[in-house]
């Protein structure tokens, strides 16, 4: 149990900033800008840090601080380090509107919240909270939106998260840290770094997702501007051949549907107006919703799963023509026939004889 005091203050100031001989105690601490308090066994901190007005930079971090500390009086603090104590929930922050970086990791804070009103909050510092088991870290929605315009980083690793969608409004993060948690989806990857357009930081090491084929090629595809992942640098010569590579996949990928279009129209649109082959094609879409039955979605990575989703297609639309399309009839064809000369009326053609389709008539 140690609470601070005026002596525990003055012993935590650098070399740099000593007392003067004709310098009041009062008027020493006034000056001071930087504190260097941690691993001091402190669980209080008291009245005295009221004196020094003029402080930035607050180190408090391995201590035993079961709450943030009201620094109403030190509204000049920039930095604030309170890692591994054990604050339980976010409070005492609002006075503090000149912070820039904020480090709580390694606490019990199970939601993030109370800082919507710094607006200049560049860093925030989350990791490896000591959470109940089962749970997740969470984040107070209007909490992050009053960060968005100025947070630049965040380290959210080691908090038990499945999803970051709760942080895909902060879209002008430069870093972004959310490694060893649960992430597994790369669809939802791609679109949370998509609304990031300025990240060239991230760490995902120790997720799920990690172990996902072409896992580092396809995110340097999702992050455009993207220097460093997983504490790895990435060249510019891996970047721009994993992009033509991209490229080339994609455009092959267009052929493809192109050519199954084609076919499609090729094989069902003989002989049908096209109005009607287009409503026949909206037709096909629609009967499994108009039957009331849900297929299973299909994977399209394997090329047995597409041919057998492209089976199915054909197999629908072939059911839209069979029921929508009038049956064809042959056509009627008119012959004219010029004799010349005399008919022999023992010779006669017969009717059932006649094959429209034929060049040549049978006696």
């Amino acid at each position: 149990m140690v609470k601070l005091t005026i002596d525990l203050i003055a012993r935590g100031t650098s070399g740099y900033t000593k007392k003067k001989r004709d310098e009041s105690i009062q008027q020493y601490l006034r000056r001071l800008t930087h504190l260097y308090l941690e691993d001091k066994c402190i669980d209080e901190v008291g009245e005295d840090l009221q004196l020094c007005r003029n402080l930035t930079v607050l180190y408090l971090y391995d201590n035993q601080l079961s709450r943030v500390p009201f620094l109403g009086h030190n509204q000049n603090i920039t930095m604030l380090y309170l890692q591994n104590n054990d604050i339980s929930k976010v409070e005492n922050l609002t006075p503090l509107t000149r912070l820039t970086k904020l480090y709580l990791g390694g606490n019990r804070i199970t939601v993030v919240e109370g800082l919507e009103k710094l607006d200049h909050l560049q860093e925030l510092h989350l990791e490896n909270q000591q959470l109940p088991p089962g749970e997740k870290l969470l984040f107070d929605p209007r909490c992050l939106k009053g960060l968005a315009p100025s947070l630049q980083v965040i380290n959210i690793s080691g908090n038990n998260l499945n999803s970051m969608r709760e942080v895909e409004c902060l879209c002008n993060l430069t870093q972004l840290m959310a490694s060893d948690n649960h992430l597994t989806d790369m669809k939802e990857l791609a679109h949370v770094l998509g609304q990031m357009p300025y990240l060239w930081r991230l760490d995902l090491m120790g997720n799920p997702l990690c172990h996902k084929a072409k896992y580092r090629d396809r995110v340097i595809v999702m992050a455009k501007k993207l220097d460093v992942l997983d504490g790895k640098e990435i060249s510019e010569t891996a970047r721009q051949f994993i992009r033509n590579w991209h490229a080339t996949k994609e455009t092959q990928k267009k052929k493809r549907e192109e050519l199954y279009r084609r076919a499609v129209i090729t094989d069902y649109s003989d002989g049908l107006p096209r109005k009607q082959f287009d409503e026949l094609l909206a037709k096909s879409a629609n009967i499994e919703s108009s039957s009331g039955k849900h297929s299973a979605p299909v994977k399209a990575g394997s090329g047995i799963l597409r041919s057998k989703h492209i089976d199915e297609d054909l197999y629908r639309l072939k059911q839209a023509v069979s029921s929508s399309a009038p049956p064809r009839r042959r056509p009627l064809v008119s012959v004219s026939i010029e004799l010349a000369g005399n008919l022999d009326p023992t010779h006669h053609i017969q009717p059932t004889n006649l094959d429209p389709f034929r060049s040549e008539f049978i006696h």
